[in-house]
């Protein structure tokens, strides 16, 4: 008999220096509203939420042996990779029997090339979702702090020199099961998925994966993600708090633009839309007046739904992920590689992974990819159809996280139009934190990178000029000094 696949995981563990992904413009303009602002998810208080998560039990029963799998899991020769790189890297599937669903890819990055003794480098996985559903491995590892990324021609990858991986080794986790190249082998499973099912997975990932890769366990380990992984990140590492595991030594935490409450993420998006002179007075003013964000309020009133839907139509032909970033207008590849920027993103790179991540000698390469999926590679999932639960707010978890002593790093690109600034610094004030260090400009090659102000209980907000929604794409200098001063529990330099 056919055993069943629980926490199906494919992951890919990069032994580096390096980062690459895709999804079109119009896909990622829509993603996140639908997912998001106008979800019929269960939307449960936070504290129901939590402590429905707290009642998963037998997690040592969902260990399975993983011994003499790492070798198998060897990366030979990425497609494309450029010459001169001096690392290994591992890519596969890591599976737990005990459910009927699967996970997530994982991308490990290892380095630490200034701290020359790896072995004491920290570990930190990354998260990532437009909304639920969306790859990691793709737009994390392949357009932003991974160490490769795509040329135009959709076969070739160049050098990042400033992937996250120069300062901590990164893992790259998809979930939940749909996202990427990890699956489940019950398709109802994919109408099943939500936040609770998401953060149990991805522990039981972990700690499968700790057991493939025990060099690693009980190092210091962060948790990072931008988007809605500001559920994924916060709800992983209250998980990793009650089970108390002892091979995850939990540090910290660091999100990006980051969905965290539902009230003050909806307001600041419409007030950051009229401050950039995107939308009209008349609009805001009725989002004002007729608009209540709270998820406890009534339905909304006709004149707020007219409004809101000014306002997106007033930012539809923008890219909202970065509103002063220039749109793609090619299709797909270009027949030969342009010459490629890290300093300047190419509006066009989710083309070229998506075209990249499809191809048979990559998955291959990658290990990807093994039981010949249906549907082809894509930036967002095409099977999840649906999210179960959802809490409006994340700001009691994170409250619980500081009082535990773990450290948040909470940072905005000042060009995003998704979640930006003002949400961030809505919710923020809801937090109550007495503020510790107050706020200032912060440097990087004489030049200001953002500004940062630093919380009671070791929370940290920083902006980062210049970037969007996914800031290590636009600004990857800036992203890079910014994790490594949190990781290296320092305060981000001053003038």
């Amino acid at each position: 008999m056919k055993p069943s696949f629980s926490c199906l995981f494919f992951f890919f563990l990069l032994l580096c220096f390096l980062h690459c992904v895709a999804s079109s413009i119009a896909r990622q303009r829509d993603a996140l509203n639908k997912f998001y602002f106008n979800n019929e998810a269960e939307r449960s208080s936070s504290s129901s939420w939590a402590s429905s998560l707290l009642s998963v039990s037998g997690l040592e029963s969902k260990v399975y042996d993983n011994s003499g799998l790492k070798e198998g899991d060897k990366v030979v020769l990425l497609p494309g990779q450029p010459e001169g790189v001096h690392f290994d890297q591992y890519c596969g599937v890591c599976h737990s029997r005990q459910s009927q669903r699967t996970g997530s890819v994982l991308l490990l990055c290892r380095g630490c090339r200034e701290q020359r003794v790896e072995a004491y480098c920290a570990l930190a996985q990354w998260r990532y979702g437009i909304r639920p559903g969306c790859s990691s491995l793709g737009y994390g590892a392949m357009e932003e702090l991974g160490p490769f990324r795509v040329m135009s021609d959709g076969k070739t990858l160049y050098r990042n020199p400033y992937a996250w991986n120069e300062v901590a080794n990164i893992l790259f986790l998809e979930s939940p099961a749909g996202v990427g190249f990890s699956y489940s082998n019950t398709m109802s499973d994919y109408s099943k998925s939500g936040d609770r099912r998401t953060a149990i997975d991805a522990l039981v990932f972990l700690v499968n994966w700790f057991e493939r890769f025990p060099e690693y366990k009980r190092r210091d380990f962060f948790i990072t993600g931008e988007s809605y992984a500001g559920h994924y990140v916060p709800q992983l590492a209250h998980a990793i708090l009650h089970h108390k595991d002892h091979l995850i030594n939990l540090k910290g935490i660091a999100i990006g633009n980051a969905v965290i409450n539902k009230e003050t993420d909806s307001k600041g998006t419409f007030d950051y839309f009229w401050t950039h002179a995107l939308i009209a007075d008349e609009t805001i003013h009725a989002i004002h007046k007729f608009c209540n964000f709270s998820p406890d309020a009534p339905p909304t009133a006709p004149e707020c739904d007219r409004a809101v839907d000014e306002a997106n139509l007033a930012v539809y032909e923008l890219d909202v992920y970065n509103i002063y970033a220039p749109l793609c207008f090619l299709s797909g590849v270009t027949p030969t590689p342009k010459s490629p920027s890290i300093e300047n993103f190419d509006p066009c790179t989710s083309n070229y992974v998506e075209t990249y991540l499809n191809n048979l000698e990559v998955q291959n390469a990658l290990h990807a990819n093994v039981t010949k999926l249906n549907y082809t590679w894509s930036g967002c999932s095409q099977v999840i159809t649906s999210w179960s639960d959802q809490p409006s707010t994340m700001l009691p978890i994170i409250h619980e996280l500081l009082s535990n002593g773990i450290r948040i790093l909470k940072y905005s690109g000042d060009f995003d139009g998704v979640v930006p600034i003002t949400s961030t610094r809505y919710s923020l004030k809801k937090l109550k934190l007495r503020v510790k260090a107050p706020w200032r400009a912060w440097m990087l090659n004489s030049e200001v990178g953002g500004y940062t102000v630093v919380y009671d209980h070791n929370l940290t907000f920083a902006t980062v000029r210049g970037a969007g929604h996914e800031v290590p794409s636009y600004q990857p200098a800036r992203a890079l000094e910014m994790i490594k001063s949190f990781l290296q529990g320092l305060h981000l330099p001053a003038v």
